[in-house]
């Protein structure tokens, strides 16, 4: 089968991107980009990520929701690195042991700012957090990092 090309090569580059990040060797994670402007990231909460109250720590929120939708926004781009400028995030429930999906949408923007948005959910459906996150292009070229690599 010969390798992707385009649109679907950039997806898989992303996702390979994703895998070579070091922080996902201490959050295991991994990442599906299905479609441009949609990132899932599958994840497990375990006891390690818990706060002194028994549930999972607003930093695992933030990190798995920003991934979501920063993917799901730099799958819009194809040239350049986005950066995080901003993100808001609301928690609904408290995150206990267990899987859980981060899924990411980009909702606007397409030149230099993308705006997306995430959402936690619990194996039942249950949304335990959302937010809303500002990309911005940067100077870096994604060809330029080397775990960005098409066919992953």
């Amino acid at each position: 089968m010969p390798p992707e090309s385009g649109a679907g090569a950039h997806l898989k580059a992303l996702e390979s991107l994703y895998r070579s990040a070091p922080i996902n060797d201490v959050v295991r994670s991994d990442i599906e980009i299905p479609e441009p402007g949609l990132a899932r990231i599958r994840f497990e909460v375990t006891k390690e990520a818990f706060h002194a109250a028994g549930a999972a720590h607003g930093t695992i929120y933030f990190k798995m929701m920003d991934d979501a939708a920063f993917y799901a926004c730099n799958a819009m781009v194809s040239d350049r690195f986005l950066l995080t400028t901003a993100f808001n995030l609301v928690f609904t429930r408290p995150l206990k042991e267990g899987p859980v999906v981060a899924e990411g949408r980009w909702i606007s923007g397409k030149r230099r700012v993308f705006v997306g948005e995430a959402r936690l959910l619990m194996p039942d459906g249950e949304e335990a957090a959302r937010g809303t996150g500002t990309f911005m292009r940067s100077h870096i070229a994604l060809s330029s990092l080397p775990g960005y690599r098409p066919g992953g």
